[in-house]
């Protein structure tokens, strides 16, 4: 593809492949949700007919909370995707910090791992600010540049750059995947390739 021709917002956005993909991952995230709620439910259920420390119903209680807390999150996250809106923004910061945590081995044992938090920092047009960030990751980091045109997909909640003319790698918007910007499509989800 002439590099001229990388800039700009793609229209593939409106492909059936990207409705597809919502449609699926919204529908997997209600299995997914239902399986662990049912897990939850059935497991509290089976330990409180067995165990000596807690008896049904109170086991089963503990199982129907846990298990609706799931559900709960799965009608949370689904909702605030179809919310969620498209907007055009800049890239306004990009940060790296050092930082320091605590990682627990058995029981209080733990030790000190170093790593490092690659932050990007967009700027909406309605001047809220949003941060793309990975861990001991610079892919995302060295993709964007201060000042690059962005837009957010919102029920893909994904970002496309405007001037693609200078890279040699692009992001699904669907699935995230990294993909050489030769390719059409996502090499895992199929869908096209905003370019």
């Amino acid at each position: 593809m002439d590099k001229s021709k990388r800039k700009g917002y793609s229209d593939k956005i409106g492909d059936p492949a990207f409705a597809k993909y919502i449609e699926n991952s919204s529908k997997y995230a209600w299995i997914f949700s239902f399986i662990i709620a049912s897990a939850a439910i059935i497991g509290f259920f089976i330990y409180g007919q067995t165990s000596r420390e807690m008896d049904n119903p109170q086991a089963l209680y503990i199982g129907l909370g846990i298990g609706g807390m799931f559900m709960a999150i799965a009608f949370l996250t689904n909702r605030s995707k179809q919310k969620s809106t498209t907007w055009d923004g800049t890239v306004c910061d990009k940060q790296i910090e050092k930082k320091k945590r605590k990682v627990y081995n058995t029981g209080n044992d733990y030790y000190i791992q170093d790593y490092q938090l690659f932050k990007v920092i967009i700027q909406s047009d309605h001047r809220k600010k949003y941060e793309l960030t990975a861990e001991n990751d610079d892919t995302v980091y060295n993709y964007y540049h201060i000042g690059d045109k962005v837009r957010h997909h919102g029920k893909l909640n994904s970002y496309e750059k405007y001037d693609k003319s200078d890279d040699t790698i692009i992001f699904c918007n669907a699935c995230a995947s990294l993909n050489e910007m030769c390719d059409d499509t996502c090499h895992r989800c199929g869908c096209p390739l905003l370019k």
